[in-house]
């Protein structure tokens, strides 16, 4: 028996360059950048004074103010989700759809964790700490903690930190009763996301799944994590040109949010109601490094393993890939070696294919880049153009790849590779291809 064919019916997004699907598109192939400095909370004293902020998001624009008012405690990851999808859903063809089953519609989203209520949590901290304790050491005397926090933390606000509350305000407002799922695998999370979704679809688990990723750490907590790794880049003199992927003088990621939204659908079922088709979903491998919590393997062993799984099970060659959008987050050694695994894939072929990453103008979206990565891939499928890896003038000599470097490209492209690695040693990698009718 022939396995189920998984096609890409709807896309939506959210990002620091704006919501509109072709906009937005046309605006990074013109190399445009969505960095600029931090205003979601007073970053001046930080490392990094810069982001990728979304910008001016208003939930109800989406759903309209009376649906929006039923998620008024969602988190910005959430919100951001619910909006991708909306848009998504809609592409799709599936809001005015009837007799859906939504007992075969599900959920797979790559979500972090939502942004704290950062003020009140440490108005509470430090009404808390009994400095006279412990001989002047201090500790947290749980009384006056919960004096504080009672009065300036609220609960529902609190639960939805949780990862998987995305997911579970999509469900609540398409009526999705399907299997619904939410991985949190950091950078690779959405990439992981549809590349299960997919197995879901396969094995005849759901007939159509909503999937992608959404994520927002762009607060205190999650800045100063990035910073104490030296992780971020701190050209703060010039933060539109900070995210040089692949370039001599990068010095780390520009940290971004946003979410990105695919719906995936089984091939007939998509035929039957004459859904559009954008591409397929043909390949997807995963696997680990199983060597440390932050560091790539050096030799680039987990993602060599992810690609060539990928092209497996979609039974293709290295030359039967016209381009792939990198990981490409701009630190020193994620493009060393990603440059390497690619190299250690392709062999000859390496230097003839194109390689590219939006995050040089999109910043890093985390949980949600793979998927806003994969839907880059599926429209230069379609327009036969590939996007740039802007602020690139310096050469590697350790990334001697083809990088489209400042302009977009035109380019017959029928079959697209996107790679995703994340912090605990995660690789994930998808290959999507032009349609062909049955």
């Amino acid at each position: 028996m022939s396995r189920r064919r998984v096609v890409i019916t709807g896309m939506g997004w959210v990002t620091p360059l704006g919501d509109d699907l072709e906009s937005v598109w046309q605006r990074l192939l013109a190399g445009e950048s969505g960095i600029a400095k931090t205003t979601l909370f007073d970053a001046s004293t930080f490392p990094t004074t810069f982001s990728a902020e979304v910008k001016e998001f208003d939930l109800a624009k989406y759903l309209g103010p009376e649906d929006a008012a039923r998620h008024k405690h969602c988190n910005r990851n959430a919100g951001f989700a619910l909006a991708a999808v909306k848009m998504a859903w809609d592409a799709a063809g599936l809001s005015g759809a009837t007799k859906l089953d939504s007992t075969r519609i599900g959920i797979y989203l790559g979500s972090g964790e939502g942004p704290i209520d950062f003020d009140n949590f440490v108005a509470a901290a430090v009404k808390g700490w009994d400095r006279e304790a412990n001989g002047g050491r201090g500790d947290l005397d749980a009384r006056k903690w919960c004096e504080v926090a009672s009065q300036r933390l609220n609960a529902i606000t609190e639960f939805e930190q949780d990862p998987n509350m995305a997911a579970g305000h999509i469900a609540c407002q398409f009526n999705i009763e399907g299997p619904t799922f939410n991985t949190l695998t950091a950078c690779a999370a959405s990439t992981q996301a549809i590349g299960e979704a997919t197995n879901l679809i396969r094995r005849g688990d759901a007939d159509v799944v909503v999937s992608g990723g959404t994520h927002s750490m762009i607060h205190p907590f999650g800045v100063t994590g990035f910073n104490r790794l030296t992780a971020l880049s701190t050209r703060n003199d010039s933060c539109i040109t900070a995210s040089r992927p692949f370039d001599r003088t990068r010095d780390g990621f520009v940290l971004g949010e946003g979410a990105g939204i695919l719906i995936l659908e089984e091939y007939e079922h998509a035929k039957a109601r004459n859904a559009p088709m954008l591409a397929e979903i043909t390949g997807y491998g995963s696997t680990a490094d199983a060597f440390r919590i932050t560091d790539i393997h050096e030799d680039g062993r987990g993602g060599i393993a992810a690609m060539r799984l990928a092209l497996a099970d979609a039974g293709l060659e290295p030359k039967d890939i016209h381009y792939i959008s990198a990981h490409g987050t701009g630190t020193e050694e994620n493009d060393k070696i990603e440059s390497k695994a690619i190299q250690g894939v392709f062999g000859e072929w390496a230097t003839k294919v194109p390689v590219s990453s939006v995050k040089s103008m999109l910043g890093h979206l985390i949980a949600a880049a793979g998927a806003v990565e994969l839907i880059t891939c599926v429209l230069a499928i379609r327009d036969g153009i590939l996007p740039p890896t802007m602020n690139y003038s310096t050469p590697d000599p350790n990334c001697p790849l083809d990088y489209v470097p400042n302009k977009a490209r035109k380019a017959e492209v029928k079959t697209a590779l996107s790679n995703s690695f994340g912090f605990g040693g995660q690789n994930d990698t998808l290959v999507v291809t032009k349609v062909t009718m049955e």
